[in-house]
């Protein structure tokens, strides 16, 4: 494969360049595909992609992850050397050989441009190179010096999106701990030759390099933010505990990342929530009552998407956003029908519910964004996922069904009951309207005469209730 220029996103973003390893076993679609998706995340951050560098390799463990060649063509997109060069200790032999090797390597680089395809059309120098695969801090480096400009991993790419939409404080500090423990182990020295001594008398004595200093500190500020996320987790928890304590039902929107999850809720909820065509657009979890109202109430939370290899640490630190999806009644699993790895999105998403443990809840799969949908393709899908509600969140007529659809689903689980109210306990009637639905009602001399229907939880809750 060979590089290609893309032009699609607004020119005044800065340009940046993707790199991808093609590991045997994998098709060329495959890699397409994951690179389509490292570039979307690239425009969410605010980037414009100017091409691609790709190579077939046996391995993603190479010190500067391309070849020689390769690493080339990544230099003319960045105006970098297009090697990793050499130090040695001013005045020794060996810096006169490594001039040397360098001096070769130059006017290899220099001749290596002159013959390459499209050298006299070159794009905009990228400021910036993404590579889709987590990369070892050596790597990192070699890639850095080689290009000549700053070189963010998969894992930071996503991280900085985090980083940029959080909104709440308790989205903020997990984005903040997931970063430091990714920074933790590629924290470097400024200066390579030189490690600065702190501590001992008259600067004697074994000290603290500015390395260790800044370990420490990372590891402090880890810790101060995780006493700090238990305070938030736990007012969460509370909240969490009072709604599934309460006479409502809870939905959890889940699914991949810009499946369209934001736009069904404002949908299903008719609240100016914020929607953007763009990955992670939502971070934090949003709790809405289902309209028009259902008796008992229906909560519908939307929470944070999932995506391909979403770093570990982000996963750990989002756990409680998560617990809403575990703690739900049921999913509403939306995916994106329009997109062309949907299938492997919807195996990301379920290993994701299977790592916390929500795997087997009850679920409504939902094929959104049918009305970008051939013929065809609404055939293939309903084919492949025959128990799916294939609709479009933009299409009133979808969203009322869907509307039913849930509230089917928790009628299955109802029961019926009666109540009498004395007419000196009437205010105990409108409780019943506020938790159940009512089926029926009547009045006779001696007060009123409900039937009702809702959960058992709820006619338990409230015959105790009625008994004092």
């Amino acid at each position: 494969m060979t590089a290609h220029s893309r032009d699609s996103a607004p020119a005044d973003r800065p340009p940046a360049v993707l790199v991808g390893v093609q590991l045997q076993g994998v098709s060329d679609e495959s890699v397409d595909r994951s690179l389509n998706e490292l570039e979307r995340l690239a425009e969410t951050l605010g980037l414009r992609v100017i091409g691609r560098v790709t190579q077939k390799r046996r391995g993603a463990g190479a010190s500067t992850v391309l070849g020689r060649g390769k690493l080339m063509e990544l230099a003319q997109y960045t105006g970098g050397p297009g090697f990793v060069p050499r130090y040695a200790p001013p005045g020794s032999r060996a810096e006169v050989d490594v001039k040397s090797v360098e001096d070769r390597d130059t006017a290899d680089a220099e001749e290596d441009r002159d013959d390459a395809e499209n050298a006299a059309e070159r794009p905009k120098q990228a400021v910036t190179v993404l590579v889709d695969q987590d990369l070892r801090p050596t790597q990192m480096r070699n890639l850095e010096q080689a290009t000549g400009v700053e070189v963010l991993d998969r894992s930071m790419v996503i991280l900085s999106i985090f980083q940029r939409h959080a909104r709440t404080r308790e989205a903020k500090i997990q984005v903040e701990i997931a970063r430091l423990l990714y920074m933790a182990p590629r924290l470097r020295q400024a200066g390579a030759d030189t490690e600065r001594q702190r501590g001992g008398v008259g600067g004697k004595g074994a000290g603290e390099s500015a390395l260790e200093l800044g370990r420490r500190e990372t590891r402090d500020r880890i810790a101060e933010l995780r006493r700090n996320l238990v305070v938030v987790q736990r007012e969460a928890a509370t909240q969490r505990s009072r709604r599934t304590t309460s006479d409502t039902n809870s939905v959890a929107l889940i699914g991949y990342t810009n499946a369209g999850k934001s736009r069904l809720m404002r949908a299903l909820t008719d609240d100016p929530i914020y929607i953007a065509d763009q990955l992670f657009a939502t971070l934090d979890t949003t709790v809405r009552v289902l309209m028009p109202e259902t008796r008992p109430r229906i909560l519908i939370s939307d929470t944070v998407g999932f995506i391909k290899d979403l770093p570990h640490d982000l996963v750990a630190s989002f756990r409680s956003t998560l617990e809403e999806a575990k703690d739900a009644d049921l999913h509403l699993h939306v995916l994106d029908a329009s997109d062309p790895d949907v299938r492997n999105q919807y195996g990301v998403t379920r290993q994701v519910l299977a790592d916390i443990g929500a795997s087997d809840h009850p679920r409504l799969l939902i094929l959104n964004k049918s009305d970008l949908l051939t013929n065809d393709q609404r055939e293939a899908l309903a084919s492949d996922f025959p128990e799916a509600i294939i609709m479009s969140a933009r299409a009133a007529d979808d969203v009322t069904a869907l509307h039913k659809h849930i509230q089917e689903f928790f009628e299955r689980s109802m029961e019926e009951a009666d109540f009498f109210v004395p007419y000196d306990r009437q205010a105990r009637v409108g409780r019943l309207h506020e938790s159940c639905r009512v089926v029926e009602e009547r009045y006779d001399e001696d007060g009123a005469h409900v039937r009702v229907r809702a959960p058992e939880s709820v006619l338990g809750r409230l015959r105790r209730e009625f008994q004092s």
